[in-house]
């Protein structure tokens, strides 16, 4: 027998705010809501974002503190595999939904919830995230999708909420922003189009900071350890380093891409510490690692990436290659100089134990210590055997 539960995954926009009043009036059920924290809220926003949901009439709500499992299960093995969808995108939210959606519902189970709901539209990536957790994991509840199901605009949520009484500021009610440990996305009005860029009170940091300003960021084993000096936990060197970096405006982009459902799709992203933590972590693994490890690291980092934005986390597989990236991790420990000014930056050098450049074979276009100029001829002669019996069998054959 089913009950009149229904737990639901609360962010406090407008998507979700309607979510609330709608199951309430138009299905009748009691609505616990939970908020997964991710690393995207301080203290007092959490404490206003209950109350909120208290004040919409939901009957208990609930913060799921998930930011340091984000962080431990996936956020580590991105910075491992320099993972940058399509070039530019560090995963900001896709790759915290996972997160979201299985602590929702662990969650469901706990208070015997005979319903889930989630506030995706029918056209994006994220109601396939969390259908697909709440499938593998809470295989017995019922999803409930009223912003999907009504094929609902923002404004049509905007004005049932009115009609309930629910007349808040939904000034930013065009854009859908979602906040965590791994950056912010902007999405909606400009990034509906091909060619319109995000005005600049869309972001979520204006750019304030003038000049420039040089920092370092300390890596141990792959993970960020310090910034400037200081050690600190890796979770607390990403949140410095975001208060740092995000006034210069850098790690801002639009990101295009192919949507799990088939669309084409934009959506901008503010990550200042991720983009810097992550290039800055290659230029650091170019020093210190093989050009092999370099190869495969890529190939399995780019699979990784793409099935943890299309909602796999928890295939098996993704946990052999977390196992791979961590084994490469060993030697990428150094500090990484990095120069900041508005809109820009450079990773200007690294300074390791590990850096190969330091060996005493030689300088790159200098000098040869380790081999004569004959071993060098005799080696090219070697190499250049298969081409030459390629050309030999086929070069006079049309």
């Amino acid at each position: 027998m089913k009950n009149n539960k229904v737990v639901l995954a609360f962010s406090g926009g407008l998507d979700t705010s309607y979510c609330v009043k709608y199951l309430q009036n138009e299905r009748g059920l009691e609505v616990y809501t939970a908020l997964v924290n991710t690393g995207g809220f301080s203290e007092s926003e959490l404490k206003m974002l209950e109350e909120k949901a208290i004040s919409l009439g939901s009957k208990k709500h609930i913060t799921l503190e998930q930011t340091q499992a984000f962080y431990d299960q996936a956020v580590r093995y991105l910075v491992y595999g320099n993972v940058l969808r399509n070039g530019n995108y560090p995963l900001s939210v896709s790759a915290e939904r996972m997160f979201q959606a299985m602590a929702i519902a662990s969650y469901a189970k706990e208070v015997g919830a005979s319903y889930v709901a989630h506030g995706s539209t029918g056209a994006g990536n994220d109601q396939v995230r969390f259908d697909l957790a709440f499938q593998l994991l809470a295989p017995g509840v019922e999803v409930i999708t009223p912003i999907r199901e009504q094929q609902l605009s923002r404004q049509e949520e905007i004005d049932y909420l009115q009609k309930q009484g629910v007349d808040w500021d939904w000034s930013k009610g065009k854009y859908s922003i979602n906040q965590g440990l791994w950056g912010t996305s902007v999405g909606g009005a400009e990034t509906l189009t091909s060619n319109q860029p995000l005005p600049e009170d869309a972001w979520p940091v204006q750019v304030t900071a003038k000049g420039s300003s040089q920092i370092t960021l300390h890596f141990e084993g792959g993970q960020l350890t310090g910034l400037n000096g200081e050690m600190m936990e890796p979770v607390k060197a990403i949140r410095t380093l975001e208060k740092i970096a995000a006034p210069y405006g850098v790690g801002r982009d639009i990101h295009v891409g192919d949507t799990i459902i088939g669309l084409k799709g934009r959506v901008g992203f503010a990550a200042a510490a991720p983009v810097l933590i992550i290039k800055g972590h290659q230029v650091l693994e170019k020093h210190t690692l093989t050009k092999w490890q370099m190869y495969w690291k890529e190939q399995l980092a780019s699979w990784y990436g793409m099935l943890l934005h299309e909602g796999q986390f928890l295939e098996p597989v993704m946990r052999n290659i977390e196992t791979f990236l961590e084994s490469t991790q060993e030697k990428v420990t150094g500090e990484v100089h990095i120069t900041l000014q508005p809109h820009f930056f450079t990773v200007d050098g690294i300074t390791s134990a590990h850096d190969l450049m330091g060996s005493d074979f030689g300088d790159y276009g200098e000098m040869n210590r380790a081999w004569t100029g004959e071993d060098v001829q005799g080696f090219t002669k070697i190499l250049a055997n298969a081409g030459k019996i390629f050309e030999s069998v086929n070069g006079n054959k049309s």
